[in-house]
C-alpha cells in the first residue's frame, strides 16, 4: 500500500468517525427535547404519545384537590378553550395556586389525564412564561373573551 493510499484511508476513517459521532449526538439531543403544548393542542391530538412533553396554561379556579394523607394533587390546566386534568405526586412549588400560570412536565395517559413528573409555577405576579401567555391568549380569542 502506498503512502498516499494509506493517508487517504486514514482521512476517510476520520471523516466517517466524525459523521457517525455527529449523528449519534443529534439523535441523543432529539430524544431529550421537551416540546410545549397547550390544552387546545392536547385536545386536538397533536401531542407525542410515546414521550414526555410540557403542558402549560392556567390552573382552573376550584379544581385543586388533594388526597388526604398523601402528596398526590389533582388539578385542571386550561387555556380557556380546553381543559386537561393533571395528577401530580410530590411537593408543589410555593407559588402554585388556582388562577395562576403553570407548566407541568409529564406524559398523557390513555384516558386523557396528564401524569405530571414536575410542576413549575410562575415566580412573581408580573411574569408568565411566553408559551403559557400565548396559549392563554389564543384560548381566550377562541372563546371570544
Amino acid at each position: 500500500m502506498t503512502p498516499r493510499r494509506r493517508r487517504m484511508l486514514l482521512i476517510g476513517s476520520v471523516l466517517l468517525g466524525v459523521v457517525v459521532s455527529a449523528g449519534l449526538a443529534l439523535r441523543a439531543f432529539e430524544q431529550n427535547l421537551l416540546y410545549f403544548f397547550s390544552p387546545s393542542e392536547v385536545a386536538a391530538g397533536e401531542v407525542p404519545s410515546e414521550r414526555a412533553f410540557r403542558l402549560g396554561g392556567m390552573v382552573l379556579d376550584g379544581s385543586v384537590e388533594r388526597e388526604a394523607g398523601s402528596l398526590t394533587v389533582s388539578f385542571v390546566v386550561t387555556d380557556y378553550a380546553h381543559q386537561i386534568p393533571v395528577t401530580y405526586t410530590g411537593v408543589l412549588p410555593d407559588l402554585f395556586q388556582e388562577g395562576q400560570g403553570v407548566v407541568a412536565r409529564g406524559r398523557l395517559d390513555p384516558s386523557g389525564h396528564f401524569a405530571a413528573e414536575e410542576v413549575l409555577a410562575k415566580h412573581d405576579e408580573n411574569y408568565m412564561p411566553p408559551e403559557v401567555a400565548e396559549a392563554v391568549a389564543r384560548g381566550r380569542e377562541a372563546q371570544g373573551q
